[in-house]
C-alpha cells in the first residue's frame, strides 16, 4: 500500500509540476487559478486509479472505505509535498520574483478599480505585510501545501466511496 501512494503520488506531483509550468509558460506566467485547480483535479484522479490498483491487484476486488480512503489520502499527500517542493524550488531559483509581480498586479487591480489616495495606501500597507509574510517559510509552506491538498482530500472521499463498492469499475477477469 506504501509503495502505491509513493508511486502515484509522485507520479501526480510530476505531472502537476510540468502541467503547471508548461500552464503558465503558455499563458505568459499569467496562468488563471481555474486553470490551476482544473489541472489539479484532473492529475489527482489518480488517486482513484491508484485506489482501484491496489483494490483489484492486491485486494482482489474488495477494499473498504476507511483503507482506501487512507490510501487516498496518502498518495494526495505526497502529491502535495512534490508540489511544495516544486514551488519552493521555483521561488529560490527566481530570487522571489513572484512576490514583486503578484504585489504589482494586486495594485494595478486596485488602481483599476478607482482606488486612490489613503484607501490605495491601505490596500498597499496590508498588501506588504502579507508579502513579508509569505518571505518566511514557516508560513508560506503551509498555505501552499493547502493550495493542493483539499483538492486530493475531495477526490479521496469520493474515490473511496465509489470503489468500496465491488460492482464499481470492477476488475477484469
Amino acid at each position: 500500500m506504501y509503495r502505491i501512494m509513493l508511486v502515484y503520488g509522485a507520479i501526480a506531483g510530476v505531472v502537476i509540476i510540468l502541467m503547471m509550468v508548461a500552464g503558465m509558460v503558455l499563458s505568459g506566467g499569467s496562468g488563471s487559478e481555474v486553470q490551476g485547480y482544473l489541472t489539479m483535479v484532473v492529475v489527482l484522479s489518480l488517486i482513484f486509479v491508484g485506489i482501484k490498483r491496489y483494490r483489484d491487484n492486491d485486494l482482489g476486488g474488495v477494499i473498504k472505505f476507511l483503507p482506501a480512503l487512507g490510501l487516498g489520502v496518502g498518495i494526495a499527500a505526497v502529491a502535495a509535498i512534490f508540489y511544495v517542493v516544486s514551488w519552493e524550488a521555483s521561488l529560490h531559483l527566481t530570487d522571489f520574483a513572484f512576490v514583486d509581480s503578484y504585489k504589482e498586479a494586486t495594485v494595478a487591480g486596485y488602481e483599476a478599480k478607482g482606488l486612490t489616495g489613503d484607501a490605495l495606501a491601505e490596500k498597499v500597507a496590508t498588501l506588504d505585510e502579507m508579502m513579508a509574510s509569505y518571505r518566511n517559510p514557516f508560513f508560506r509552506i503551509p498555505i501552499t501545501f493547502v493550495e493542493i491538498f483539499p483538492v486530493g482530500l475531495v477526490l479521496a472521499l469520493i474515490s473511496a466511496a465509489l470503489l468500496r463498492n465491488p460492482k464499481v469499475f470492477p476488475a477484469k477477469a
